[in-house]
C-alpha cells in the first residue's frame, strides 16, 4: 500500500475533481482542449464545468457506492454543461481509482484498483450502460458474438446483461482488445500508474508535468479515439509524430496541426487525467 503524503486535506473525490481541472489546464496537449485551445465543438469552459458537474458522482464513489451507480451519476452531472461528452473516459478511470483510494486500507495501487474492478457486479454493468444515455460517446462496434451488448443500446441492454450475468469487469474484458481505457481496467491501470510516477518525478508546474506525461503516453501506443474516428493507420501516425516531439515548445506546433486536422487523442487525455489523480493522492506539489 502506498499512503498519500499530501496535507491539502482533500479526500479522493476532491482530488479527482482537481485532476479533471488540471488535465484540461495543462498545455499543450496536441489535439485536445487545453487552456490555450478550443475545438470547434468543445470549449475550455465546458470541460471546467463538466469537471465540477461530475463531483456528486465522484463523492458517491468515495462514500463506497457501487461503481456503476457512481459512474452514471458522475456522467450525468458532467453532461449538463452543453458541450456533450467532455470527460466520459476520464470518469471511467477515475471512479474505480477513487474507490480504491477511499477504501479502509487506502490501497491506491494496481492491486487495490484491480480488487475494485474484480468486485464489480451485473448492476454495475447496467449503470455503465445507462451512462451512455446521457452523452454521445464515440465507440467501436460491439463484439461479433454479442451484438445485444452494444453499449449504444444504453439501458435497453439491461436484460441482456442480466441474462448473460455480465459484470462491469466482464464488459471491460470484452472491450480490452480495442479500447485502451478498458485495458487499464483489465491490466491493473498500468499506464496510469506509470504516468503518475513520471508526473511525480518531473519538476516544474504540475500542468507542465501533466502535458509532458500526455505526450509520453501519446508516443507509447495508438490512441483509441483517434483509431475509432480516423482508422488505425492515422492513430499510428499520430503516435509517431508525438514521439518526434522533444519538448513542450515543439508540441505547440503539433497541437496546432492536430486541431487543424481534426485529430483528437481523447483516450490518451483520459489516462493522463487518471495519472494526475494518482499523483495528487501521492502528494505532487501544487
Amino acid at each position: 500500500m502506498v499512503a498519500p503524503v499530501t496535507d491539502r486535506g482533500f479526500g479522493p473525490a476532491r482530488h479527482a475533481e482537481l485532476a479533471l481541472l488540471l488535465e484540461v489546464a495543462g498545455t499543450p496537449k496536441p489535439g485536445n482542449v487545453d487552456r490555450r485551445r478550443d475545438l470547434s465543438d468543445l470549449h475550455f469552459e465546458q470541460l471546467l464545468t463538466g469537471a465540477v458537474g461530475s463531483a456528486a458522482g465522484l463523492e458517491l464513489a468515495e462514500s463506497g457506492a457501487p461503481v456503476g451507480e457512481a459512474f452514471e451519476e458522475a456522467v450525468a452531472g458532467m453532461s449538463r454543461q452543453g458541450g456533450g461528452n467532455t470527460q466520459f473516459g476520464c470518469l471511467l478511470l477515475l471512479v474505480p481509482l477513487v474507490r480504491a483510494a477511499a477504501a479502509e486500507d487506502r490501497d491506491l495501487t494496481p492491486a487495490g484498483a484491480t480488487a475494485v474492478v474484480e468486485s464489480t457486479t451485473v448492476a454495475d454493468a447496467v449503470g455503465f450502460y445507462r451512462a451512455f444515455e446521457h452523452v454521445e460517446v464515440a465507440v467501436g462496434d460491439a463484439p461479433d458474438d454479442a451484438p445485444d451488448l452494444d453499449v449504444r443500446r444504453g439501458g435497453d441492454a439491461a436484460d441482456a446483461l442480466r441474462d448473460r450475468g455480465v459484470t462491469l469487469s466482464d464488459v471491460m474484458d470484452l472491450s480490452a482488445e480495442r479500447d485502451a481505457n478498458a485495458r487499464e481496467w483489465t491490466g491493473g491501470f498500468a499506464r496510469t500508474f506509470r504516468a503518475a510516477e513520471a508526473i511525480l518525478a518531473d519538476d516544474g508546474p504540475v500542468t507542465d508535468r501533466v502535458a509532458r506525461a500526455f505526450l509520453d503516453l501519446l508516443a507509447e501506443e495508438p490512441d483509441t479515439l483517434v483509431a475509432t474516428n480516423h482508422g488505425e493507420a492515422v492513430a499510428r501516425d499520430v503516435m509517431a509524430r508525438a514521439a518526434d516531439v522533444s519538448d513542450l515548445d515543439e508540441a505547440e506546433e503539433l497541437a496546432e496541426a492536430f486541431v487543424a486536422e481534426g485529430i483528437n487523442p481523447g483516450t490518451t487525455a483520459d489516462i493522463a487525467c487518471a495519472a494526475t489523480f494518482v499523483a495528487l493522492e501521492r502528494g505532487v506539489p501544487l
